[in-house]
């Protein structure tokens, strides 16, 4: 069996981790709304997570922050996020890239999300690049396709058409 080069399961994260960047963005730019509140999960180990040693020793692999009351300096970039916390009565400063994110959650509105962390720290697809100029098929001669090749029968869909 042919592997398969488009990789749906992490286009499909990508996507999903586009949402909690733009959920970030907006409370970043506005304040949580009513009750809204977020549960983070994250790896400590990804490449990029930027926080202090002390907190790295306690959490050596995984770790779940809380955007509720007590968070400062909410700044949400294409790849990445950052935020002061306060862990017994220390404020820290965490910089986290979305591609270290394993879960996001919003009980206040029963949503959650879960995510597989990508090993090499990149979205599953490189930006697009600009498309190659496709070549133009020659143009199919009229009773060239009215005959059958060694490859099939042309059928006209007209016979299957309700009139």
């Amino acid at each position: 069996m042919a592997k398969s080069m488009l990789r749906y399961d992490r286009l499909i994260e990508d996507a999903l981790r586009g949402v909690v960047r733009q959920v970030l963005a907006d409370a970043a730019e506005e304040g949580l709304p009513g009750a809204h509140h977020f549960y983070i999960t994250f790896r400590t180990t990804h490449p990029g997570v930027e926080m202090s040693d002390r907190l790295r020793a306690q959490y050596p692999e995984d770790m779940t922050i809380v955007i509720q009351h007590q968070y400062w300096g909410l700044e949400v970039e294409e790849t990445r996020f950052r935020v002061t916390l306060s862990f017994n009565r220390m404020q820290e400063r965490l910089d986290i890239p979305f591609s270290a994110v394993t879960g996001f959650a919003d009980p206040s509105v029963q949503f959650g999300l879960q995510f597989q962390p990508t090993e090499d720290g990149l979205p599953a697809v490189a930006p697009l690049a600009a498309p190659e100029k496709a070549a133009v098929p020659a143009p199919v001669e009229e009773e060239a396709a009215e005959k059958p090749d060694e490859r099939g029968q042309v059928v006209a869909l007209d016979a299957f058409r309700k009139k």
